[in-house]
């Protein structure tokens, strides 16, 4: 069984992220705490009633966190220590607080989360393609191998592994070894390279494609510098166009 950390903000209501719960549950129960943050005064009781009273329809055990307060990143970080997964909406979280999304808080919460989160676009509907965006470095491989523990149920689903690097090589770092690892975990593996700058075109790249599902190792290093230097993952979370899956050590 495994506990998942629904969290929330103000009286938002991820459904897209329940939507996916739900697929969860169907596959083997789940345990799952919901953690609501207010934001500029919302009453967090509608949403939190609503979460009680989906689980209870679904079946699925559920309690509520005792936080009655704004976002505390300190918070998150101590409950997802003890947590398999964090499910939150790219959209919904704090959306009123800046008009770009990840902002702060959002992108706060995938650093400090000490478990894998998956963003939820609210329109979400189950993938048939999955995508792992590869770089060669050990968060890479660590979001790959949380991914397949994570969901075994998915890893039959058609799956590429893309490295994008704007040289003129071909080359993937340790492609053999990858090819090895990677096809004890996934049935459907494809390799490729594409010949761009991740942070200007990897989101139009893959917004293009329905029903697929981003699986990232980014948001190891401090929100801050993804202000001064953006990352495609933020770019893809932005357009809310899939769910994205982050795990870093």
């Amino acid at each position: 069984m495994k506990q998942v950390l629904f969290v929330c903000s103000g009286n938002s209501f991820p459904q897209g992220a329940f939507t996916f719960l739900k697929t969860l549950q169907h596959e083997d129960p789940v345990s799952v705490t919901g953690l609501f943050f207010s934001h500029d005064g919302d009453d967090t009781a509608a949403a939190k009633s609503k979460f009680s009273d989906d689980c209870a329809q679904n079946q699925i055990f559920h309690n509520i966190h005792d936080n009655e307060g704004p976002w505390d990143k300190n918070i998150l970080a101590k409950e997802s220590r003890f947590s398999d997964l964090i499910l939150l909406s790219g959209e919904l979280f704090y959306s009123g607080l800046q008009q770009r999304q990840p902002n702060t808080h959002l992108s706060e919460a995938m650093h400090h989360s000490e478990c894998p989160v998956l963003i939820v676009p609210e329109d979400y509907s189950p993938s048939n393609h999955l995508f792992i965006a590869y770089d060669g470095t050990r968060e890479s491989l660590f979001a790959i191998k949380q991914f397949s523990y994570l969901f075994p149920h998915l890893t039959d689903l058609p799956t590429e592994v893309v490295y994008v690097n704007e040289e003129a090589t071909n080359g993937i770092p340790e492609l053999e070894r990858l090819r090895r690892y990677s096809r004890l975990h996934f049935s459907c593996m494809g390799f490729s390279k594409l010949h761009f700058k991740a942070a200007e075109f990897f989101a139009n790249w893959i917004g293009e494609r329905q029903h697929v599902m981003l699986i990232s190792g980014s948001y190891s290093r401090s929100p801050f510098s993804y202000a001064t230097a953006p990352s495609f993952a933020q770019e893809v979370i932005h357009d809310h166009r899939l769910p994205v899956f982050i795990a870093h050590p």
